[in-house]
């Protein structure tokens, strides 16, 4: 039998796969060590290809953590604003739904480990910060100044800061997931934190505290 055409080669398949080996071996790398102590040569191995392999898709160190932070935080980011323009449930069912989905695409996996790597390196690499701010930082407030600014239209919010509405949503995400990535894994099973409990008692006290009835 003759092979169809348009099928790909096993080395083609294995081409068009290696950007996305990369950058999850980048991610686990990044998380477990931290960007400074990371060698691309480390990254390049994990993901069984050569250094050479790693630079032809990115061409530094630095361009390899901007793809693993457009890959796992920034595409998110894009689709939860448009999913907001088409939200038509409450805006107390907004911000359910913007932290827990936050936990199930993020939260929940090891891209979480992201902005710990950030808080704790940040001094040295400005660029990369500015990178960070420009990429997640500001889209994702955006966002929740959106909800809490839709909530507030509409009657269901009573009137609050912007800026510090939105910090007191981000605040119990970055515990969550600074436990995740520091004391959690030396915890025994009765110390824990389950992540869906707390959340649930977080947005309970946070709709409380913003309800306008």
């Amino acid at each position: 039998m003759l092979p169809i055409a348009n099928a790909p080669t096993r080395r083609a398949r294995r081409k068009d796969a290696r950007p996305g080996e990369l950058l999850s071996a980048a991610l686990d790398l990044f998380v477990e060590k931290g960007f400074s102590a990371t060698r691309v040569e480390e990254v390049a191995h994990r993901a069984g290809v050569s250094k050479g392999t790693l630079f032809l898709y990115f061409p530094s160190k630095e361009d390899l953590f901007k793809a693993v932070v457009r890959e796992h935080l920034s595409d998110h980011l894009s689709r939860w604003s448009d999913e907001i323009d088409h939200f038509e449930g409450s805006s107390r069912d907004m911000l359910r739904y913007a932290l827990f989905s936050w936990w199930e695409l993020i939260g929940s996996t090891k891209a979480s480990g992201i902005p710990k790597l950030m808080m704790s390196e940040a001094g040295n690499f400005p660029e990369l910060v500015a990178f960070y701010r420009q990429e997640v930082i500001e889209p994702g407030n955006a966002l929740l100044a959106r909800i809490l600014q839709r909530g507030m239209a509409r009657g269901e919010f009573h009137p609050i800061d912007l800026k510090y509405g939105v910090f007191l949503i981000l605040a119990p995400l970055l515990f969550l997931v600074l436990w995740k990535h520091s004391f959690g894994p030396c915890c025994d099973q009765h110390t824990q934190i389950d992540p869906v409990t707390y959340l649930e008692t977080q947005l309970e006290m946070l709709l409380h505290g913003l309800s306008a009835h």
